[in-house]
């Protein structure tokens, strides 16, 4: 295991401690996401992605880390996306609160987590097939939000920042 193997594993369970501490892992906050009815899966998110955005923004700035995006695929996003958001209502976690309800000792999440890992390998079978017809829809290439509005990352962080902030008042002001 290579150096950036071990902080990915660090990293990874800091992450899972802060979202078994956020109490996001449990059931009852992923039906209230789901529900529109308890914001708290997404003011963490929100703030994780913050966090994320302003990190590795600065780590790029300062030549630590060269970013690379991924194509921009319309087919891929809405097929991933939907599978993603069945799984989360059939299993009642996601991909990261699965692994942290396994860690709590939630040994239901097991399926939800063997699930991912089948669907990893019918992937991996099927990509040839994917790549014909789902991957070829709509690919936009290596495209960021920044590079389409022709400005600088540190914007769209700050906008997003700003409307983050605009969201927990209001979450807040609703009691959600």
């Amino acid at each position: 295991m290579d150096t950036a193997q071990i902080m990915g594993l660090v990293t990874g369970i800091l992450f899972g401690f802060l979202l078994q501490k956020g109490r996001v892992l449990r059931f009852e906050k992923q039906v209230g996401a789901m529900l529109l009815k308890d914001m708290t899966i997404l003011k963490f998110m929100l703030s994780a992605i913050i966090v994320g955005m302003v990190g590795v923004a600065l780590l790029s700035d300062a030549g630590v880390i060269a970013l690379s995006h991924k194509p921009m695929n319309v087919g891929a996003i809405l097929v991933g996306g939907a599978l993603f958001g069945a799984g989360w209502a059939v299993m009642g976690f996601c991909p990261g609160t699965s692994v942290g309800a396994l860690g709590e000792g939630r040994w239901h999440a097991a399926f939800g987590i063997a699930g991912m890992i089948a669907g990893a390998a019918l992937y991996a079978e099927l990509y040839p097939l994917m790549k014909a017809t789902v991957l070829s829809w709509a690919d936009l290439g290596k495209i960021g939000l920044p590079e389409t509005l022709g400005v600088s990352p540190w914007v769209v962080i700050i906008v997003f920042i700003a409307v983050a902030l605009g969201l927990f008042r209001w979450f807040e002001s609703r009691g959600l």
